[in-house]
């Protein structure tokens, strides 16, 4: 089983912590780690793709709004996501291809909603790979 993401209770909200070997797949790994507090990942299987562009002044702004990107997608066109590929990343542009099915309820359990990403709390550590530190509002 992989461990790139750890699901992270807090108060009122819920987080997770991410791990990657670079920026870039801790970024994916938290956006899996977002749609595991919102589905079960194995019942997500890769049907369709969608290409995602997100912008922000700076890199925790761009973590915030990439999250908060995937819940609208989520929210309006139904999509759960399972699988990222960052094709791109700077400091303050992401680009990215996101894999998955739109949602079906008889075939998905929705565990719980996810509002927003924050900036509570919010930590980007890069030590021998890239570490991700987000809670939700749920």
């Amino acid at each position: 089983m992989r461990r790139d993401f750890e699901v992270i209770a807090h108060t009122a909200d819920i987080g997770i912590v991410a791990k990657g070997a670079d920026v870039k797949q801790a970024f994916a790994n938290a956006a899996r780690g977002m749609f595991s507090i919102i589905t079960e990942l194995d019942t997500v299987k890769e049907k369709e793709h969608r290409r995602i562009e997100v912008t922000a002044p700076d890199r925790e702004a761009l973590l915030v709004n990439w999250l908060n990107e995937l819940i609208y997608l989520f929210e309006t066109k139904e999509i759960l996501f399972n699988r990222f590929d960052v094709t791109h990343l700077t400091d303050t542009e992401l680009k990215a291809v996101g894999y998955g099915e739109k949602l079906d309820l008889a075939k998905h359990h929705l565990k719980r909603e996810v509002k927003a990403a924050t900036y509570h709390t919010l930590k980007i550590e890069e030590n021998g790979g890239c570490k991700v530190r987000v809670l939700f509002d749920i």
